[in-house]
């Protein structure tokens, strides 16, 4: 499922892709793993996600 015809950030939530809320100052922010180091966070308002950002976390 793409992100952007996700109406929620539980319905990333498939095999491999490891989606997860983040915390502490980024509480509100989710997680999907990318490749390596690398993966995508954003934000969720309403239906849509928001704030996308391709991160190296390392």
């Amino acid at each position: 499922m793409a992100l952007d015809s996700a109406r929620r950030p539980e319905a990333l939530d498939l095999p491999g892709l490891r989606v997860h809320p983040l915390r502490g100052r980024e509480k509100g922010r989710y997680a999907v793993d990318a490749s390596g180091n690398w993966r995508l966070t954003f934000g969720w308002d309403g239906e849509d996600a928001i704030d996308l950002y391709l991160e190296d976390y390392h």
